[in-house]
């Protein structure tokens, strides 16, 4: 029942967001427009801010649906692409308040999850420390995700596949070499 009534708050606040924005949006409207008290919200979340970061873990979950391996990265990242395009007035509105953190925080741990797996896959036999692995997780982490925040702010009119596309030749390949470059040769 928790989930449920998690779900009916995270719908009732994206369908508020398309008439308003967020700062504009109380507890109340969500609590009125879910057909629930005020003491409903507060036990399951904090603030407004902390259901909009549930929205996002939550969801994020599902956009990637396991495409964190090499062969498929691709996918998982066109997965988030593809949530944000779906749910566009939520990110939008996120995007220019003062939550825009919770969609950031979203982004960056969705991605890394998404290139850790890469990474750690790719290292497979090698001697790579695990801080380099977690270095060269978080330097495509930041481009890939500056990359979707500039989409964002342009509007979301590219398509999301030329973008992955343009991003597959660019980075093809260069996963390897960093981990060539950051193999240790002591066992």
């Amino acid at each position: 029942m928790s989930q449920t009534t998690k779900r009916a708050l995270a719908a009732s606040l994206k369908k508020l967001l398309l008439a308003k924005p967020l700062d504009k949006i109380t507890v109340i409207d969500v609590a009125a427009d879910c057909e629930v008290n005020r003491q409903t919200f507060y036990y399951h979340f904090q603030d407004i801010y902390d259901l909009v970061e549930w929205i996002y873990t939550n969801e994020a979950t599902k956009a990637l649906d396991g495409k964190k391996t090499y062969d498929t990265w691709q996918d998982g990242f066109l997965k988030i692409f593809e949530y944000v395009l779906k749910n566009s007035g939520f990110v939008r509105n996120t995007y220019h308040s003062i939550s825009r953190q919770h969609l950031e925080t979203y982004l960056y741990n969705e991605t890394y999850n998404l290139l850790i797996g890469v990474i750690e896959e790719k290292a497979s036999g090698m001697m790579v420390r695990d801080d380099d692995k977690a270095f060269i997780a978080n330097f495509y982490k930041y481009a890939f995700v500056g990359l979707m925040l500039e989409w964002i702010q342009q509007g979301m009119k590219e398509e999301p596949r030329i973008i992955i596309d343009r991003l597959s030749i660019l980075v093809h390949g260069d996963i390897e070499k960093a981990l060539e470059k950051f193999r240790t040769l002591s066992r």
